[in-house]
């Protein structure tokens, strides 16, 4: 598994983004990236010294992160980690007592590559991401 990010829950990406750069000064982003199937949207951004920040914020009324928003729980959402093969890693976790929180789906911010997330038993999401290599455009 190689770290690719952290997620960060937020009501509007271009205030989050605005927060992060003034507080964390982070000044390389991505496009905004609209997923219908995840029912999110994303942007992710960075520094020369902070990890990938994502940001998600929800895609309609049935986004499954509306619920986190409503009860300001889970804003700190999920480390993310790209594997070679999805079901492998699964495995592995399952193994370590983490448990799926949802079946696999395609993700637009990942060229369509797929994603689960699982809940470990210190109650934290771990998202897997079948895409290794993969590299964020970000741009200044």
């Amino acid at each position: 598994m190689t770290f690719d990010h952290i997620g960060l829950v937020v009501e509007d990406i271009v205030a989050g983004r605005a927060f992060l750069e003034a507080t964390l000064q982070l000044n390389q982003w991505t496009a905004i990236t609209h997923d219908e199937v995840l029912g999110v949207s994303v942007q992710f951004g960075r520094s020369e010294t902070t990890p990938t920040i994502e940001l998600i914020s929800p895609l309609g009324a049935t986004s499954p992160i509306t619920a986190a928003l409503r009860g300001s729980k889970s804003i700190l959402n999920h480390l993310a980690y790209t594997v070679e093969n999805l079901a492998e890693a699964g495995l592995d976790l399952r193994g370590q007592g983490c448990l799926p929180a949802g079946d696999p789906k395609p993700a637009r911010a990942y060229g369509g590559a797929h994603v689960q997330f699982w809940v470990s038993p210190l109650r934290f999401l771990i998202e897997l991401i079948e895409a290794p290599g993969h590299a964020h455009p970000f741009s200044d």
